[in-house]
């Protein structure tokens, strides 16, 4: 059975404050019965929200890693040192990733692999750009992003992921895919699961993101193939998050 599953990427924003105010007030919030959140923090508060949130229901993710263990590669984060201070998720393949930092599909895969390794879910993510869209590309190329890594994986491996869609047209803009549309990408990735088995098709959490917000979270949750969200400006505003949690109960 899968269960609502609500992430909030917080990108290059928020602050220590910022995390101590969600502490607070999400603690004191209880979430629905069955549903699960996690905020995807910038690298330096990490530690501060696993602290901070190990009351409550929050849990915490980042928002990449590097594919390797250890080495000179200065800046960078291994999943192994994410793991060490408690982080539960990554982010692996946001379109912010893939267009600046110039991640492709090797890249994807690879760091899925390492966040696997060590113990992290990676939340895998998809979406097309608006010209893809209009020239009718968007299921060859999400499914594309999403046949890359689950060919690089064993069947276990498959079974620990969380895939989130994200039309890259929808992301930052305001603008929002129609429930209509999100469903029928949706309806395309599960069916594209249960190719590699029927477990798989049935059992992964799929997300969508792409201007969530509390005014049209119940309407995109409602969909049968929707299973959460990853909410992206929302989630920095505690009292808008908890309303996409809460129609997600």
């Amino acid at each position: 059975m899968r269960t609502p599953f609500i992430a909030g990427n917080w990108k290059m924003n928020g602050s220590r404050e910022l995390v101590e105010r969600f502490g607070r007030q999400v603690t004191s919030a209880a979430l629905p019965e069955g549903v699960s959140a996690a905020l995807m923090v910038p690298f330096p508060y990490l530690e501060a929200a696993v602290k901070t949130f190990e009351q409550g229901p929050l849990v915490v993710g980042a928002q990449t890693l590097n594919d390797q263990p250890s080495g000179a590669f200065t800046g960078e984060v291994s999943g192994g040192m994410l793991a060490e201070l408690g982080v539960r998720y990554v982010l692996v393949g946001h379109s912010e990733r893939r267009a600046l930092f110039h991640e492709d599909e090797a890249a994807v895969l690879s760091r899925v692999r390492a966040a696997l390794a060590t113990g992290l879910v990676p939340v895998l993510c998809l979406g097309e750009t608006l010209e893809e869209r209009e020239a009718e590309r968007t299921e060859a190329v999400v499914l594309g992003q999403l046949e890359a890594v689950l060919d690089g994986l064993e069947a276990d491996q498959r079974q620990r992921l969380v895939v989130a869609y994200e039309p890259v047209w929808a992301i930052g803009t305001g603008r929002t895919a129609s429930p209509e549309q999100a469903q029928a990408v949706h309806e395309v990735i599960r069916a594209r699961l249960g190719r590699y088995s029927a477990s798989l098709a049935a059992e992964m959490q799929l997300l969508y993101g792409g201007s969530m917000k509390a005014s049209n979270a119940a309407e995109l949750l409602a969909q049968p193939d929707i299973d959460g969200g990853l909410v992206g400006g929302a989630s920095l505003q505690v009292d808008d998050f908890l309303a996409i949690c809460q129609s997600a109960g």
